[in-house]
């Protein structure tokens, strides 16, 4: 009995195993649909969804951990930080967290932002053991997160208060803070400037990290909402939610090389390994695959209001830095 009930127990790790395995082949990805009060997981392969993981009341955002183990959801609303698995998709905990809105690591991964959008607070987390190490109220709406290449530096747009902070990871103090315009969403480190997507100003600020001065503007269509380096690091995309347009932009100079129509409000991305894009369209209730060569794309319906998106079809490393972040928004 003893023997059957061990080998009952090494067929069950073999099976999980496997099927951890064929995910991984296959593919999945992982769509927050804030509407729904689910996350949509879909099977790359087929482009279709298999199933959806219930959570509270609200998700948006979502960060992979330093060591790849999880995939942290945040459920704003629902003031929860749900960690899944990110090969299988399963819930494998939850903790507390109040508005965990939008959620980034460090690149060094020792430490963890959270905007609390509702409540109008920055929270900097410990990365290691989820302690809050400083909790800072800076102005309204906190929204997107992006970091210095040596860690000491969070960049977060305020969206109602139009602008843009600086703040010491390791203190907590702000370095400086600007106007930057109507409604600020998307933040991106890019060779040693800050870009910041503004949504009132239809376009690209591009600011110096050192003083928070701004040195120019890039026009890249309205609702300019987030914004994205390639894997390869050779084009900069630019998701003009208002418009329902992808701007394809040189990552050098900045150039607005083409435009790419993509109706029902783009909003965040992520690159799939065969080149194509998979991009959450929060007014239309579905992702599309797209194609930037061609400009054509597929639909997959999810639920409603669909936002944040990332792919576990490769080893995924935080692109906080380098590109975008996983699961922008």
């Amino acid at each position: 009995m003893r023997w059957m009930t061990l080998s009952l127990v090494l067929f069950s790790v073999i099976l999980f195993s496997l099927a951890s395995t064929a995910a991984r082949a296959q593919g999945l990805a992982f769509v927050i649909d804030s509407g729904a009060a689910a996350i949509s997981v879909v099977d790359v392969a087929s482009a279709r969804e298999i199933r959806r993981v219930p959570v509270l009341r609200e998700p948006h955002h979502m960060a992979l951990t330093p060591d790849h183990r999880f995939l942290l959801i945040g459920d704003t609303a629902g003031n929860e930080l749900i960690f899944l698995d990110p090969v299988s998709g399963g819930v494998a905990r939850r903790i507390p967290m109040p508005d965990p809105y939008q959620l980034q690591f460090s690149p060094d991964g020792k430490t963890l932002v959270v905007t609390e959008l509702a409540r109008n607070r920055v929270d900097i987390y410990d990365a290691g053991s989820y302690h809050l190490r400083f909790r800072l109220a800076l102005g309204s709406f906190p929204s997107h997160i992006n970091f210095s290449p040596d860690s000491k530096t969070a960049f977060v747009t305020l969206q109602q208060s139009n602008q843009l902070v600086a703040i010491a990871t390791g203190s907590g103090d702000v370095r400086w803070k600007i106007d930057i315009g109507d409604t600020p969403a998307g933040v991106l480190w890019l060779d040693g400037r800050v870009l910041v997507a503004v949504m009132g100003r239809d376009g690209l600020a591009v600011v110096n990290p050192a003083n928070g001065a701004i040195e120019r503007r890039v026009a890249t269509g309205r609702g300019a909402h987030n914004l994205f380096l390639s894997p390869d690091g050779r084009t900069l995309y630019v998701a003009n939610r208002v418009d329902g347009t992808i701007a394809v932009l040189d990552p050098k100079t900045l150039v607005v090389q083409r435009e790419i129509s993509l109706p029902g409000g783009p909003d965040d991305l992520d690159f799939a390994p065969d080149g194509k894009l998979w991009v959450t369209r929060r007014f239309a209730h579905s992702v599309a695959v797209l194609d930037p060569a061609s400009g054509k794309y597929e639909i997959i319906e999810v639920g409603r209001s669909p936002h944040g998106i990332w792919l576990n079809t490769h080893d995924h490393l935080p692109r906080a830095v380098a590109g975008a972040p996983a699961g922008h928004s």
